[in-house]
């Protein structure tokens, strides 16, 4: 899923600001509160245990998740109120945890698939030659049908897809779950490339030893809720209670 903003982004708001968001799946209330602040240029981590709400977080600011009611800006726009079609021009790309990889199209396909945001500078969208430098698998299978792809050759290619788009705000959810552990430092090695070049994201992770040298600042949520939020530079004093929540 793909998003940008019909307003012109404010150059001095957060990417993504996020105050007093509850959300619901028909009569399940499965937020109650959610607030959260990523600065651009930030990598932003939700841990927390399955079913804490850590998807129906990134689902909520798509716009997927049913009913909302609080505040979502991206970029300083507004979009609580929005239908998923009108969240069209915000700067925002989704690589959801089941990936959507057309298993009838060829590697290259799929990554030429989706459109360039509208309103992105020309040439914002990344070009296909950085995006095989980046993933070397993906150049080596870029004739092989998606339903050749491995495991993560289908997760470079779900997360290299979005880069094309021009968007800079991106939502991963759990891109290193059933990984192998190359695979997985292949893509601690995409994030980190991508923040030095000024992308926001914010992820939504499981395995922990992934995500812990990677994020400038964590929330983790509990039933809904955000139970605790730190820098980076916070993690080892903030360990205990983590251990607690987590069981990491």
């Amino acid at each position: 899923m793909l998003v940008s903003a019909n307003e012109t982004p404010s150059s001095t708001a957060p990417a993504l600001e996020i105050n007093e968001l509850q959300a619901w799946y028909g009569e399940s209330h499965v937020l109650h509160g959610v607030d959260m602040l990523v600065q651009p240029g930030e990598v932003v981590t939700l841990l927390g245990r399955n079913g804490a709400g850590r998807t129906t977080t990134l689902r909520s600011i798509m716009g997927l998740a049913g009913r909302r009611t609080g505040s979502i800006k991206v970029y300083g726009q507004e979009t609580v109120g929005l239908p998923t079609h009108r969240i069209a021009h915000c700067g925002i790309g989704y690589c959801p945890e089941e990936r959507g990889i057309f298993a009838s199209l060829t590697c290259e396909e799929n990554l030429l698939l989706p459109p360039r945001l509208k309103g992105v500078p020309p040439g914002a969208g990344m070009p296909i030659d950085e995006i095989y430098a980046m993933f070397p698998n993906l150049a080596e299978r870029r004739h092989s049908p998606g339903t050749r792809l491995s495991g993560g050759e289908q997760q470079m290619l779900a997360v290299a897809r979005i880069l094309r788009t021009g968007a800079r705000l991106l939502l991963l959810d759990e891109i290193s779950e059933g990984l192998a552990p190359v695979i997985v430092q292949a893509l601690a090695r995409m994030i980190t490339t991508l923040r030095g070049r000024g992308y926001t994201i914010v992820m939504v992770e499981q395995n922990f030893r992934f995500a812990a040298p990677l994020a400038d600042r964590f929330y983790v949520m509990e039933h809904g809720r955000i139970a605790m939020q730190f820098v980076a530079s916070q993690l080892e004093a903030r360990m205990p209670a983590l251990d607690a929540l987590l069981n990491v």
